[in-house]
């Protein structure tokens, strides 16, 4: 979602995202919610963060949990290295509704917190 959100905001951001224990399919849930404030992220993936290691980035952000102690090192240049944590929904149990509930909540978490980094760090630097 953070991916998503990231390239709404500017489409000039080049954004990668991958994970720690990465599925290789996006949570269906996730997909439905960004849809339903019309960001489409369903031509994502779910890449390995090993696949991203070696390269330069400006940013190398972690949002869930066990991410930020997880993350391997990047062998490659990283001006920024940052964690703005997030709880996952897709571990959340309980009721359908419950568990749409959190993907919801989360989602404009992500939305609250990425805006800001992006308009306190990143943009400032385009």
């Amino acid at each position: 979602m953070a991916h998503g959100f990231l390239e709404s905001f500017d489409k000039r951001l080049t954004v990668r995202s991958a994970g720690t224990d990465a599925s290789g399919k996006l949570n269906e849930k996730a997909v439905k919610a960004m849809k339903e404030i019309g960001i489409d992220i369903s031509h994502h993936t779910s890449d390995p963060v090993e696949k991203y290691l070696d390269e330069e980035w400006d940013f190398v952000i972690t949002v869930c949990g066990g991410a930020n102690e997880n993350c391997p090192a990047f062998i490659g240049k990283v001006k920024h290295r940052l964690h703005i944590g997030f709880d996952d929904p897709s571990h959340v149990v309980g009721t359908e509704e419950f568990i749409w509930s959190e993907f919801i909540r989360v989602r404009e978490e992500i939305k609250e917190g990425f805006y800001k980094l992006y308009k306190d760090e990143i943009e400032p630097q385009l």
